[in-house]
């Protein structure tokens, strides 16, 4: 899988800890949520943003003036056109992390950020085309294994927004990795006399004879 390390094409942290209530808000908006994700692919002006989401170019500037207030974007860089300075956006970091809150009205924001619902509503035409690449997989692994894994799905999921655009369509990746009540099996004992006798080896239980 090639990438292109300029993606996006400015600098920007890897990473900011969130948790003042306006940065909390801004990222539950679904509009400033899209914008700050097409950000990802470059730095973009508010009228290219408005085309992108198709909506008037006024209530996008609302939206980024919120995000930008909030330490969320920045201009990267400007351009002169007529006598017209056109602000270019970026994001200010890669990866926006949700920290510890204390806050009951702040943890009631975030729980309206759910980006694998989003997801299933989002790829719900293509489960109907059977255009849907998806897996599903449980595992009984310890905390600092999980740390580990989701630090390499993050990681492969920097990589999926730096591969390089073309093409005509738009494909979204999505990861969770989450406590459940899966059923799961018992550990093992090597030392079958250890073992249940209802689950032992008929050639253990009466010696091997």
């Amino acid at each position: 899988m090639s990438v292109n390390q300029q993606i996006p094409d400015y600098d920007l942290d890897e990473m900011l800890v969130v948790t003042a209530p306006e940065q909390l808000r801004a990222l539950a908006d679904p509009l400033r949520a899209t914008l700050l994700e097409l950000l990802l692919e470059r730095a973009a002006t508010v009228n290219e943003m408005a085309r992108a989401v198709e909506r008037p170019k006024s209530s996008v500037a609302y939206h980024v003036n919120l995000l930008v207030d909030a330490g969320l974007l920045q201009v990267v860089r400007t351009r002169r056109v007529r006598a017209i300075e056109e602000r270019f956006y970026g994001r200010v970091a890669r990866t926006f992390y949700v920290g510890v809150l204390n806050r009951p009205e702040d943890k009631q924001v975030v729980a309206r950020i759910n980006g694998l619902a989003e997801a299933a509503a989002e790829a719900a035409p293509a489960h109907a085309a059977d255009d849907l690449r998806c897996t599903l997989v449980h595992a009984r692994i310890p905390i600092e294994e999980v740390r580990t894994f989701w630090a390499e799905v993050q990681a492969l999921a920097r990589r999926f927004a730096q591969i390089p655009r073309s093409g005509d369509q738009v494909y979204g990746f999505v990861a969770g990795l989450y406590p459940t009540d899966a059923p799961t099996l018992p550990d093992t004992d090597r030392d079958p006399a250890a073992r249940d006798p209802a689950d032992r080896d008929p050639a253990d239980r009466d010696g091997g004879q």
